[in-house]
């Protein structure tokens, strides 16, 4: 678990890292450089979890070694799969990353919702949901290690 106070705002208590695949932490469905190494370099203080309908069919492939639970979800209302695994992680104890229109709600209601804006695009209904966005997912590993990061951008 990792423990954030946002000075002014409020306190993250983080024990789940959600992610999207694809235009999050992957492009054309395959991994973006440097993902796997920090999810495993991370994965001593937070559970990792990658949530997708594996458009590419190459999830399991490019996760391959990689400390993290894998979700493959079906093709219909994908925006509600991604709603209802946040809820079994805990939306308080999970920070939640993407970009896609069904990542909208999982962005909404996470503990912090980050949107990623990256090479796949950002829908501008999960760009409202969040509370941040980076420009790289590797941004948002930046602030899980160094969170001093974080409460600059957050605290009020």
């Amino acid at each position: 678990m990792v423990s954030i106070e946002i000075p002014g705002a409020f306190t993250l208590n983080i024990q789940h890292v959600l992610l999207d695949f694809n235009g999050t932490i992957a492009v054309d469905g395959q991994l973006i450089k440097g993902v796997g190494e920090k999810i495993n370099d991370l994965a001593q203080d937070l559970d990792f979890h990658v949530i997708t309908a594996d458009t590419f069919g190459s999830v399991k492939k490019e996760l391959g070694g990689i400390q993290c639970a894998l979700k493959v979800i079906p093709e219909q209302d994908q925006a509600r799969a991604k709603q209802a695994y946040l809820e079994t992680l805990g939306k308080d104890k999970t920070i939640a990353a993407g970009n896609g229109a069904n990542d909208e709600f999982m962005l909404k209601e996470s503990a912090l919702g980050v949107s990623v804006l990256g090479q796949e695009g950002l829908m501008s209904k999960s760009l409202m949901a969040s509370d941040i966005v980076v420009g790289d997912i590797l941004d948002l590993f930046g602030y899980l290690e160094r969170p001093g990061r974080l409460v600059a951008c957050l605290r009020r």
